[in-house]
């Protein structure tokens, strides 16, 4: 978890002192993360502490900092309909705002007036750390990723599952049948062989 008093020591930090001192300034981010807590379920997770790929920039504007990324993470889990293990990487692109504090001095002048973006610019808006210096992407990640996640993976859009009496893999023998008996039908099925036998003696 990241600590409040110490931003700067969480695991999913990234120092902005210096992009965020005047708008127009970049950062370039490229590296892995340990995975937040929480992603996922008995079906389809992403691990704990598994290394998420952040690979994007931070971009300076005049009312904070946009954040445009893809993330990828290597995902665990199996099909919903036939239990195939699912095990891969997933890749989403974010784009986030991190607005700057009330006081943050943003020392504009009029030539960067407009580097501002409006919140409709970003899918999500999360706070900085540390006085404005500090990015945390833990919320930012879990927030995205478990979005990511579907409610009921499938190996394949038009996945068969398995046979509801045997276990079978219908995707490997779409064909794959059984025959069967109706109770109901007993009673009738009886009489008709006793009246075949009563024609044949």
């Amino acid at each position: 978890m990241t600590n409040d008093k110490h931003p700067e020591t969480s695991p999913w930090a990234i120092p902005v002192a210096q992009i965020a001192s005047r708008p127009g300034q970049s950062k370039e981010v490229d590296q892995d993360f340990p995975a937040p807590s929480g992603i996922g379920d008995e079906v389809i997770s992403i691990a704990e502490g598994a290394p998420v790929h952040v690979d994007g920039s931070i971009d300076s504007i005049v009312d904070g900092l946009i954040l445009n990324a893809s993330v990828t993470a290597p995902v665990t889990g199996e099909c919903s309909r036939c239990l195939k293990p699912l095990d891969g990487d997933r890749t989403l692109h974010v784009t986030a705002f991190f607005p700057y504090a009330p006081d943050h001095d943003s020392r504009r002048n009029d030539e960067e007036v407009d580097i501002i973006a409006g919140e409709e610019e970003s899918e999500d808006t999360y706070p900085l750390a540390g006085n404005n210096t500090v990015m945390d992407l833990e919320s930012l990640l879990r927030d995205n990723l478990v979005e990511s996640l579907p409610v009921q993976p499938l190996c394949r859009p038009d996945c068969l599952g398995l046979c509801s009496q045997c276990g079978a893999d219908l995707n490997e023998d779409p064909d794959h049948h059984h025959e069967t008996h109706d109770i109901r039908w007993s009673a009738l099925e009886d009489l008709k062989a006793q009246l075949e036998q009563r024609e044949h003696e």
